[in-house]
């Protein structure tokens, strides 16, 4: 679970209570945060105690996301049923969200949503892919999209 706060409202020690305001935290979790300052954002994310991530999935994806060369930039991360993915716009980020997706279809499903939202058109849209896909489910996204590639 996670949150983005705009850098000039994000106050260290409020952390927790600024994810609490879009999700449930448990009170056995430990609330951390990650600069992104290509957004002047702050991303606040739970980390269980147990955990052995040191860096949440959607930090990969927002620090990558300005290595896509298109000016529509679609990221992706498709990792243990859950989609992650952020859409931006030359230097300005429009989306970053996750969806849960226990498979590619659902995947599939969640980023032709948000690229519909943005008012994007997949034809004219280079999506990036952080982790590997199959060949097929390359080729099921090239049947929507300009092009699939690697950042």
């Amino acid at each position: 679970m996670f949150t983005l706060v705009p850098t000039q409202f994000f106050e260290p020690l409020r952390q927790r209570a600024a994810l609490a305001e879009v999700a449930k935290v448990s009170e056995d979790v430990i609330v951390k945060h990650i600069e992104i300052p290509q957004y002047n954002a702050v991303l606040v994310y739970e980390v269980d105690e147990d955990s052995v991530i040191s860096i949440p999935e959607m930090a990969n994806i927002l620090q990558k996301l300005p290595d896509c060369i298109e000016y529509n930039k679609i990221l992706c991360s498709f990792k243990e049923g859950r989609l992650f993915i952020a859409i931006a716009q030359g230097k300005t980020l429009l989306l970053a969200n996750s969806y849960n997706a226990p498979d590619f279809t659902t995947a599939e499903y969640y980023i032709f949503l948000t690229v519909k939202s943005q008012q994007l058109n997949p034809e004219l849209s280079t999506i990036c892919f952080l982790t590997p896909l199959s060949q097929e489910e390359e080729m099921s996204l090239y049947r929507y999209f300009k092009s699939v590639v690697k950042p």
